[in-house]
């Protein structure tokens, strides 16, 4: 498949997406909000990999939103209504328009294997919605993060908010929030956006796809539990989380195959094999 924004490659278990407009700087495009969720999907829906890693060309990782999806009549609300048309409908279908550009990035949550993203430059707007909802976040020296929105009139609307709120002091995320002011790089590690920052994106690259071998290793079972686990954790009270795992482990722990295979693996000095997640079944949902 040849996506306008998209390289894909798949291989030993790591899928690794890759923005591929680095002259326009990586600007999301209408394109870019079909590809993304078509591409997570098809590698979580196939069972295609065990871990996904999401990386970028160019100077800058994205410069977020192209100004064609608000110029272009592609985004719903975006051209203003006929006098025909009645203002309460027309924004009922703004607000569903707004909840399926956020789908966009839902998926990746959604996704049963963990997403890793590497940043290098500007990570800008969108590309911040972005980056905070995937697992694990890593950047460059000169990377830099900005909630673009609020410099161009607008609050941030696409998963900014009730995503970055769990992930770095609320006092920052007003701050960045109401100013839009850049966030460095190693601002961004204090306070514990990214995970490791690097001097250059191939030595980025580098780590994050090590990062993703060990994850592909482990039994995707498991990977995807604890990937359930920690956002439900994160979602609900610890009552909740703990009630929810008993019955989770109730359905899904089995002594027999997995766990049974890493103690027999290590008994026996060899790496452990775990059988690749099923494909998901189409309809129904799914």
């Amino acid at each position: 498949m040849t996506y306008r924004c998209f390289n894909v490659e798949i291989a030993d278990g790591i899928a690794h997406v890759q923005l591929k407009r680095a002259a326009e700087m990586n600007t999301m495009v209408p394109e870019f909000w079909r590809e993304l969720p078509e591409i997570i999907r098809d590698i979580d829906r196939e069972a295609k990999a065990r871990a996904i890693v999401v990386s970028s060309t160019g100077k800058h990782f994205s410069a977020g939103m192209d100004l064609s999806v608000f110029t272009g009549g592609q985004s719903v609300g975006t051209q203003a209504a006929s006098s025909k048309e009645e203002r309460g409908r027309t924004r009922a279908n703004l607000r569903i328009g707004v909840l399926e550009i956020q789908e966009t990035f839902n998926v990746i949550e959604k996704a049963r294997m963990p997403v890793l993203i590497a940043i290098q430059g500007g990570c800008v707007g969108g590309a911040v919605d972005f980056a905070s909802a995937c697992d694990c976040r890593y950047a460059t020296e000169d990377a830099f993060f900005v909630i673009q929105e609020i410099n161009i009139g607008m609050t941030a609307d696409v998963g900014t908010f009730p995503r970055l709120c769990y992930l770095m002091p609320e006092g920052m995320v007003r701050e960045l929030a109401y100013t839009g002011r850049r966030l460095p790089a190693k601002k961004a590690l204090e306070l514990g956006l990214v995970n490791e920052v690097f001097p250059s994106q191939e030595a980025m690259l580098a780590h994050v796809m090590s990062v993703a071998k060990d994850i592909a290793e482990k039994s995707p079972l498991a990977v995807h539990g604890s990937k359930v686990m920690i956002n439900y954790a994160r979602d609900h009270s610890i009552a909740d989380g703990l009630d929810y795992i008993a019955t989770w482990q109730a359905g899904m722990y089995n002594p027999e195959t997995d766990m049974k295979e890493s103690f027999v693996a290590k008994a026996e000095k060899r790496a452990a094999k775990f059988a690749d997640m099923l494909p998901l079944r189409k309809g129904l949902g799914a």
